[in-house]
């Protein structure tokens, strides 16, 4: 058997870069996009009452905190906090916006 012989690179269409040359110019990317979230404007029922039980049990509550998990918008979020606040659920404190009645540990070392 005849020995194998490496064969060559075919010859490239390109022309061989020479330093200085116009290149291609960069393509910027989209960007990541965020998710669009669907949150209601409205209390229904089952949100409602799921606001009366669990959030007075949050060691931290904040319109952001609400808007995420109980799926509601930022306005309606400060809203209900001013609801709780007026059923007496919850105080606010100095160091961090809301917390709950029984929590007297608001960080700065006075009990109220």
């Amino acid at each position: 058997m005849a020995p194998k012989k490496d064969k060559a690179p075919p010859p490239s269409s390109k022309p061989a870069k020479s330093g200085g040359g116009k290149q291609k110019k960069k393509k910027w990317s989209k960007g990541k996009q965020k998710e669009k979230v669907n949150n209601m404007v409205l209390f229904d029922q089952a949100t409602y009452d799921k606001l009366l039980s669990e959030v007075p049990k949050y060691k931290l509550i904040t319109p952001s905190i609400l808007s995420d998990r109980l799926r509601i918008n930022g306005s309606l979020a400060r809203r209900a906090i001013k609801d709780l606040m007026s059923r007496g659920s919850i105080r606010h404190a100095s160091v961090s916006p809301y917390r709950r009645i029984g929590d007297n540990s608001d960080g700065c070392g006075r009990h109220r």
